[in-house]
């Protein structure tokens, strides 16, 4: 759903921009295309004002490393995002659980469980590698899946980011804030599954440690999960070089689904905050540093 806004003459030039973006990448195949998006990413990102604080939070989390190194993985990240921003407008082109060796998806047999087992499940992930490639492969499986996203504050943008969603199969998208909460819980409540990003700070959620450092961390995954007793299934996403991915659908985090709802959520969170930890960990390159994801106290 589009925000509901006036149209002013600057949201059109915007969109005019856009769409001279994704036409641009449009028109090149798509392994052509996210290589030409790595290149612009790892030139312009430094430039830009979030690559100091992609390099605090690489300090902060690996203390241990030095300054080239930290200086080489904002840069490889930086690279990353182009490719992600280059293949958006060719997500249409890849699907899944096609045998053309573009995605493999380890334990989609856990999808199979979930979409039969009709009582619905919560998907989290964070953002690694191009992150739009996990709802392709959770809707891409058959599971009817409401996936939250925040809506771009220029609504023409923020329909053509629709539409292009809807052409590689995720038609049911929930936006953030009351009204797209209220679409989660519906969806629960008939069995249907939803899917949240879970990595980003989240000043009403609950402290739980991440690389060391409490980080505040959105709990509604987890309070949906408990409130429905349906499974909370972590998801990631490794890219394998160039426009090629590892989609891995992980063992749901525990719940005490008997235990009152504020004794389940921290224990909960902070077994997010660990998963989310040991993905980066494995691929720090590939998850989007550019978050103000601990407080300033944490920063030092």
């Amino acid at each position: 759903m589009a925000i509901s806004t006036e149209i002013s003459p600057g949201h059109r030039i915007e969109a005019w921009a856009f769409d001279r973006y994704f036409q641009h990448f449009a028109k090149m195949p798509l392994d052509r295309a996210s290589d030409a998006g790595a290149a612009w990413g790892q030139r312009l990102g430094p430039l830009l004002g979030a690559h100091k604080t992609a390099l605090n939070n690489l300090r902060l989390a690996f203390p241990e490393r030095d300054a080239p190194w930290r200086a080489q993985t904002a840069r490889a990240m930086w690279a990353g995002l182009g490719r992600t921003v280059a293949e958006f407008p060719h997500l249409h082109e890849i699907n899944a659980y096609e045998s053309n060796g573009r995605i493999a998806v380890e334990g989609a047999e856990r999808l199979d469980a979930v979409k039969d087992s009709g009582r619905g499940a919560v998907f989290i992930s964070g953002h690694f590698s191009n992150w739009e490639i996990m709802a392709a492969a959770i809707v891409q499986r058959g599971v009817v899946c409401h996936v939250t996203y925040r809506p771009a504050n220029n609504p023409i943008i923020d329909g053509r980011i629709i539409t292009v969603r809807s052409h590689y199969g995720v038609r049911l998208q929930a936006a953030k804030g009351k009204e797209g909460g209220m679409g989660l819980l519906r969806a629960l409540a008939k069995g249907e599954t939803v899917a949240l990003m879970n990595d980003q700070k989240y000043n009403e959620g609950v402290a739980a440690p991440l690389f060391g450092h409490d980080a505040m961390t959105a709990d509604g995954p987890t309070r949906l999960a408990h409130r429905f007793k349906v499974p909370l299934i972590p998801m990631s996403v490794l890219r394998t070089g160039g426009a090629h991915f590892r989609v891995a659908v992980h063992e749901p985090i525990p719940i005490d689904y008997d235990a009152p709802l504020d004794a389940a959520i921290p224990d909960a969170v902070a077994a997010i905050n660990a998963f989310m930890e040991a993905r980066i960990r494995a691929a720090p390159e590939q998850w989007f540093w550019v978050h103000k994801r601990w407080p300033k106290e944490a920063w030092g």
